[in-house]
């Protein structure tokens, strides 16, 4: 069933049809073109679904048994000892174009849709995930975050069977947790999933199951948030990574606008990568962010640098794309916009042409926050310029006030009145 493949055998199963996949190659073709693929890439997809396709001819199998299921046996069980007369057998690429496959079958009809949980637990995580969605406005990799969180909490204990909250204890949620810390090495990071697990139990209290002391069970692990200042670049070092910026060379015109973005405005990486051509006002001097940490929409004013290098790269840099974001993909596929990760790598390469040695994109966000409580910003000023949802974020930053917390500093026991004034003259 898996030897060798002739040169007549190949020609046969061609002439045959190809278990009827050949008919929708064309579409195929079109749907990777269409997303700024280039004719090379193209061309070694089509060659993965031509070895799938002699592949289902061989162990007899048609179009109707094509799914997730079939792909993983073909890439797990055929793959590996693959003997076929077919350069298609890198597995990253065969099962990246059996994906765009399954894509192009299903909006066609051709295939089955993609097959939904239909347990107990996969019907409790599309409702909670309508609740997250709908009432809370959480963000799309929160809420994956958290199903994944609860689901693997369900599963261990219910399994395919129904869920029963009364047979679950605070011990099985501890043991639970337990079991989670060791994936997860920062208390921040943990305190996410009592965050998750708190706030589902929550919810189905809200409905009247009786989980009041499963969310008792559950204890934020200590995060000494405000014991450290936070990091930021030093004034020279601003300078510096501002001198860097300008260099002629592949993608720099781009590199420029997202290190002026996060700079100039604090942006995020997520917020930076998502930014829309028309959330840009170029007549009223204004940026309008739709897609943010917070779920909400802030015009901030567009400082005259940022403005330029978003403008500089638009003119002569940005390939031609049908999407709409600002920031486009310079290689294929371009029709896929930029991700935050691309946001960051970019960043961290800023740095090194500046010869800084950080590498958080996150510290031109402090940066931001630092200079304006230097320039006498208040707190609340710089929460809403970060747009924080609450104050109580941004306290973080009254450490590096050091103009105004002089002003409650109490002198050093033992010190006169004269050297406590003279220290408070030399801070402001």
């Amino acid at each position: 069933m898996r030897s060798k493949l002739s040169s007549r055998s190949e020609s046969s199963v061609r002439t045959r049809g190809c278990t009827h996949l050949e008919r929708h190659v064309p579409a195929y073709r079109e749907y990777l073109l269409g997303r700024g693929n280039v004719a090379g890439y193209v061309r070694s997809c089509e060659a993965a679904v031509m070895h799938f396709s002699m592949w289902m001819h061989q162990t007899n199998l048609g179009l109707a048994d094509v799914d997730e299921t079939l792909v993983v046996e073909f890439l797990k069980g055929h793959l590996p000892q693959c003997n076929c007369e077919t350069s298609a057998r890198h597995p990253a690429c065969v099962r990246a174009a059996l994906a765009h496959l399954l894509v192009v079958l299903r909006e066609a009809g051709a295939i089955r849709p993609k097959p939904q949980d239909e347990t107990a637990v996969g019907e409790e995580l599309r409702r909670y995930d309508q609740y997250m969605t709908q009432v809370r406005g959480l963000a799309p990799k929160t809420r994956e975050g958290a199903l994944r969180l609860v689901g693997a909490l369900l599963r261990k204990h219910f399994g395919d069977g129904d869920i029963r909250f009364e047979v679950l204890t605070a011990e099985h949620v501890r043991h639970f947790f337990a079991l989670q810390a060791k994936n997860y090495s920062t208390p921040s990071s943990l305190g996410a999933v009592v965050a998750s697990l708190r706030s589902y139990f929550r919810w189905r209290a809200s409905l009247g199951d009786r989980t009041h002391a499963l969310v008792g069970a559950l204890a934020y692990p200590a995060n000494w948030q405000l014991a450290s200042l936070p990091k930021s670049l030093e004034p020279a070092e601003v300078e510096q990574l501002e001198a860097a910026l300008g260099q002629s060379g592949p993608s720099m015109l781009r590199a420029d606008a997202i290190v002026r973005c996060a700079l100039d405005l604090g942006m995020r990486s997520s917020e930076i990568a998502h930014l829309n051509l028309d959330d840009i006002d170029w007549e009223a001097g204004t940026i309008t962010l739709r897609r943010t940490k917070g779920r909400r929409e802030d015009v901030m004013p567009l400082p005259d640098a940022t403005g330029r290098a978003i403008a500089l790269y638009l003119r002569n840099e940005r390939p031609k794309t049908q999407h709409r974001m600002v920031f486009a993909r310079h290689m294929t596929p371009r029709e896929r916009p930029i991700g935050p990760d691309l946001v960051r790598k970019t960043i961290r390469q800023a740095y090194a042409r500046a010869g800084l040695a950080h590498t958080r994109s996150h510290l031109l966000r402090h940066t931001m926050a630092s200079r304006l409580l230097a320039g006498g910003s208040s707190l609340k000023e710089v929460a809403d310029v970060l747009r924080h949802r609450s104050l109580n974020t941004t306290l973080i930053y009254a450490k590096l006030d050091s103009s105004r917390l002089v002003e409650v500093a109490l002198p050093w026991p033992g010190t006169s009145r004269n050297v406590s004034m003279t220290l408070r003259h030399r801070a402001s």
